[in-house]
């Protein structure tokens, strides 16, 4: 890692096992940044307490993620791999910032509209049960994006991998530097979104309109990184194609097309390439090889990652070794930012 070096930072939660769509979409592209970025990854546990949760199950998921980020290929000596609330400067800078959006910018943010729409979201005072039932909006979501935009300006990240359901927040985020640049004089990066091209959207396995989720009510539309090889292959052979017999690449046959792409992102291929080897046969056939392949790409992932989650002490010392780096960086753009915004310097 070098100063010098293009800053590339990305996040994400610590909520449940990480799926293949998070590794062929996210994180096999990560890997691939390392020698010529200073990549840092955050683990943002922040974030995870916006929606109802049990701490107990944070801190194991919290770990298990660090885990599962390193037998993914996450190297910590080319990068650095943080835990959120480890560096106080994120829930600083997001003050700052919060102090220059307006309400209405956060309340039309697709992400709060969707995550709102079925739980109270009244002016009246909100009642000990309610809380404790969970049905109201607790102003953290509607805050969310802020910290997010926090999370980055605070490495004056150049680039930030998002997906296409990401790519509002980072909008936000754009404009949050812009205007803070334009109040106060040049101060924040304007970062890039860095958008991979192959393995992006891969679709559950149940519905190809919906994009793969770990928090999908329906198991067998996610494949787990840490599934067992029988229930790849079961939730594989059970995935959604059509009637036709055709293995092709075609918006009229999503799942098999999504079938393809997974293939695809697992051996770098064009699905088109792939759907040609398997002229004259039926789905079957592509769902056999389809979960042969998967089992034995994530057969050494977790393998690696069960001898991590033995090393508790490992896993700790690399997030105390991410957190001093990120904290010192996140304190150099924190000086700068809170003398121009006329605070007294920190003794």
């Amino acid at each position: 890692m070098s100063d010098t070096q293009p800053v590339i930072l990305t996040c994400a939660q610590p909520t449940g096992g990480l799926t293949i769509g998070n590794y062929l979409g996210a994180i096999k592209n990560w890997a691939d940044m390392l020698e010529l970025n200073n990549c840092f990854f955050g683990i943002v546990d922040l974030h995870a307490i916006t929606v109802d949760y049990t701490p107990a199950e944070l801190r194991k998921n919290t770990l298990s993620c660090v885990a599962q980020y390193i037998a993914c290929g996450l190297d910590p000596s080319k990068s650095n791999i943080f835990v959120q609330s480890h560096v106080t400067g994120h829930t600083e800078l997001a003050w700052v910032l919060s102090c220059i959006t307006p309400l209405g910018e956060l309340q039309r943010m697709t992400q709060f509209q969707d995550k709102t729409s079925n739980v109270s979201n009244n002016d009246d005072l909100v009642s000990h049960d309610e809380i404790q039932s969970k049905v109201f909006v607790n102003s953290g979501l509607l805050m969310y994006p802020v910290l997010m935009a926090a999370d980055i300006l605070l490495y004056n990240a150049n680039s930030v991998p998002v997906g296409a359901d990401q790519k509002q927040h980072l909008e936000l985020c754009r404009n949050l530097a812009q205007r803070f640049n334009h109040k106060y004089s040049d101060t924040f990066n304007i970062p890039e979104p860095y958008i991979a091209k192959q393995g992006q959207r891969i679709m559950s396995l149940q519905d190809p309109s919906r994009k793969m989720s770990k928090s999908d009510v329906n198991m067998n539309a996610t494949i787990f990184l840490l599934d067992d090889p029988k229930v790849i292959r079961k939730k594989i052979m059970s995935a959604v194609t059509d009637s036709s017999a055709v293995i092709e690449v075609s918006e009229d046959k999503p799942g098999v097309t999504n079938l393809l792409n997974i293939y695809s992102a697992f051996t770098n291929e064009s699905p088109e390439a792939i759907a040609l080897t398997y002229a004259g046969k039926g789905y079957g056939d592509l769902k056999s090889d389809l979960a042969d392949l998967v089992i034995s790409q994530l057969t050494p992932v977790q393998e690696r990652y069960n001898d991590l989650m033995k090393d508790t002490q490992y896993l700790e010392s690399v997030l105390k070794d991410g957190a001093e780096s990120a904290q010192k960086l996140a304190f150099k753009t924190l000086r700068k930012v809170y003398k121009k915004a006329g605070f007294l310097n920190r003794f």
